[in-house]
């Protein structure tokens, strides 16, 4: 009988990066849905790279760790930080009528969806932490504030963009609490921050 091979796991947890990438590029675009700074080159930057690559790193590192949920979680809304910068650049790019930009009611439609998602998502948050609720949870009333935004006009939209922008810098913010607590307990090997 041959001997078995029992093989560790001993790969860091990337969870942390994938919550800051998300968090932080989420706090900067929502500075600007709150009307506090412009939209430019930074949040755009951000947004491709540590909102965006960043995190489908993060997803293909959990998928290694076996965790389906953080897979899910962090390749999507890596790849969704992607998708939004290329609708906001593509169509000053010089691509042809494939490029023309998205109507209103489509980024209502596309928002709604990531809306759906990420409420799925969220009910898979009652298994773990607290933390992950608020991140899920103020993520989910988020994307359907800035759905209904783009369903409106006037002034009533310029109210719905700067209360979603408010609501955005707080769910950006528990992310960043979230990833950063997972740091601190684990160098601590304590929880210094609970989660």
């Amino acid at each position: 009988m041959a001997d078995q091979i029992s093989i560790v796991d001993t790969t860091g947890n990337p969870a942390p990066l994938g919550l800051m990438g998300f968090g932080m590029t989420t706090v900067l675009l929502n500075l600007h849905n709150a009307g506090i700074i412009e939209l430019s080159a930074m949040i755009l930057a951000m947004g491709i790279f540590y909102g965006g690559v960043a995190q489908v790193i993060a997803g293909c590192m959990e998928w290694k760790k076996k965790n389906t949920f953080a897979t899910t979680a962090f390749t999507s809304y890596g790849l969704f930080w992607m998708t939004l910068v290329a609708l906001l650049i593509m169509p000053h790019m010089n691509l042809g009528g494939a490029a023309a930009a998205v109507s209103d009611t489509g980024l209502a439609a596309y928002l709604f969806m990531w809306g759906l998602f990420t409420l799925v998502l969220f009910i898979g948050t009652f298994k773990l932490n607290r933390a992950l609720q608020v991140v899920f949870g103020t993520l989910v009333i988020l994307f359907f504030l800035l759905a209904w935004e783009h369903t409106l006009s006037g002034e009533m939209r310029h109210t719905i963009g700067t209360i979603a922008g408010y609501e955005g810098i707080f769910c950006g913010f528990s992310a960043i609490y979230a990833g950063l607590a997972q740091v601190i307990n684990e160098v601590y090997g304590k929880t210094l921050m609970p989660l």
